[in-house]
């Protein structure tokens, strides 16, 4: 479905992409992660058609992003919403430039708007609005039109329970009907949750791809054994299941407690934020 081979974006002096290439499929959530400046937002606007690369290629189903926007759904990280329209008014303005109309808009509103919980609040104007339900709105805009491939930068940056979780919730139904998903985000649980394979992207370039199991493979995790009359132990392991088995025999005195913690996204993003 979307498919960015070798792109390069530069502003001036500063370099945003230097040969990002990236793959989703239809049906598969990509979670994009990485440090701020390692080029995923750049690389949303490439493929929105908002940006021109300076070399490279990308694809939407065969199809260059300027001739594919009818395919496309943004939800960009920065709120581009109208304050005075209300949420209704919002959804029939981004539903029309996609190519709905009467009915079929009327009918995408209310679905989408009931989707993201938005029901309640559909005759109240945006400025009016709790962040998580701006959040939420912003999030319809994208997916009123069902699009075959969803780009969403850090859609709940800011967001309350609620908002996460209909958004999640959104997210991996539109997914299973089929749609293509690329899901920026610096809260690395939501991935976990959304069971999204992962691109982690530095300094321009993508440079590991696969699954969780995959990339977390060789991160340490830890075991901590506390006990009543000395420190705590911390032992850091690849393998804390094995690691506590090997030690609990060595010990000579009772324990209080034992934590084991296995290898998370939140390691493997710690890695990428300073190698």
């Amino acid at each position: 479905m979307l498919d960015a081979s070798e792109l390069t974006k530069a502003y001036g002096t500063t370099t945003a992409l230097a040969g990002f290439t990236f793959k989703v499929e239809a049906g598969e959530i990509a979670g994009l992660v990485g440090h701020n400046g390692a080029g995923k937002t750049t690389f949303a606007g490439i493929v929105a058609g908002l940006i021109r690369p300076d070399a490279g290629r990308v694809s939407v189903a065969g199809l260059p992003p300027e001739r594919a926007r009818h395919l496309l759904g943004l939800a960009p990280q920065q709120l581009a919403l109208y304050p005075t329209a209300t949420v209704r008014e919002t959804l029939r303005l981004f539903g029309g430039l996609t190519g709905l109309r009467r009915r079929r808009l009327a009918e995408a509103v209310t679905a989408t708007a009931e989707e993201l919980r938005l029901g309640e609040v559909l005759d109240r104007r945006v400025g009016q609005l709790s962040g998580g339900q701006q959040r939420r709105t912003q999030a319809a805009t994208a997916m009123l039109h069902r699009p075959a491939l969803l780009l969403l930068d850090e859609p709940t940056v800011g967001a309350d329970p609620e908002t996460r979780q209909a958004l999640l919730d959104a997210v991996k139904a539109r997914a299973a009907q089929g749609a293509a998903v690329v899901y920026t985000t610096h809260y690395l649980p939501e991935l976990t949750e959304l069971g999204a394979t992962l691109a982690v992207a530095r300094q321009g370039r993508v440079i590991a791809r696969g699954t969780a199991d995959e990339l977390l493979d060789g991160l340490p995790g830890e075991v901590r054994l506390r006990f009543a009359q000395r420190e705590e132990m911390r032992v850091p392991t690849t393998d804390p299941t094995r690691t506590l088995a090997e030690l609990i025999p060595q010990l000579t005195e009772p324990l209080t407690g034992i934590d084991v913690r296995n290898p998370s996204l939140d390691d493997l993003y710690k890695v990428v934020a300073v190698s």
